[in-house]
């Protein structure tokens, strides 16, 4: 749906200006209207919007159609700007979303600071909505997948043969396979999306990993 790409943009243009009201408001208000957004789903980067959609695809599922925005946030810093983008002043929509282990403690402090709650536990954080990957959803796949499985879809994506020759680089060759694929994921710009989404496609539907398939239930 166009009108959700271009609501995307036009509130990450409002988000990095602060929340603010102002033209960027604006736009994105009317295009929020205009796509029908209901809920707002905040990702750290683009290969977490990817899976979420994909997944969502292959449960039969339309996002966009059901208006549920994914707002990738390019850095989970940028919570603060989104959460004022979405809330009571900005949008008003229900939020919900997904980082890495090792921004939970950064997602919790905001959710502190602007909720109506303190001292937040994994727990309370996943009541709002809010789910954290092991250690990244690169992580999750792999580790849901197994490395072999991996291996195929690297074959399927004409990378098997850059894999191998970069497993043999001396900084990986003491790593296990899952790390160097790990690593792998993240050598090219885009790369990580192309196997957010190859991965997504070869994952047993009765086997997702647990943060993603929570986040889908809840919006």
């Amino acid at each position: 749906m166009d009108e959700m790409r271009r609501f995307r943009r036009a509130a990450g243009v409002w988000a990095a200006r602060g929340g603010e009201n102002g033209p960027a408001a604006g736009e994105a208000r009317e295009l929020a209207a205009a796509a029908g957004v209901r809920t707002a789903v905040l990702v750290e980067g683009e290969s977490d919007l990817v899976a979420v959609e994909a997944l969502a695809r292959r449960r039969g599922r339309g996002l966009d159609a059901e208006g549920v925005a994914v707002l990738p946030l390019g850095g989970a810093m940028s919570i603060g700007r989104f959460l004022a983008v979405c809330g009571p002043d900005g949008l008003d929509v229900p939020v919900a979303g997904l980082c890495d282990a090792g921004e939970e403690h950064y997602f919790r402090s905001v959710l502190e600071r602007t909720g109506p709650r303190s001292h937040l536990t994994h727990a309370d954080m996943e009541e709002l909505g809010f789910y954290v990957c092991v250690a990244d959803l690169e992580d999750e796949l792999i580790r849901c997948l197994g490395v072999d499985t991996v291996q195929e879809v690297l074959d399927v994506e004409g990378d098997l043969r850059s894999f191998r020759t970069f497993q043999k680089q001396p900084a990986q060759r003491d790593r296990g396979v899952d790390r160097q694929l790990h690593r792998f994921m993240g050598t090219h710009k885009g790369r990580k999306a192309q196997y957010a989404r190859a991965l997504v496609g070869r994952l047993d539907l009765d086997r997702v990993p647990l943060p993603l398939d929570k986040l889908l239930a809840h919006v």
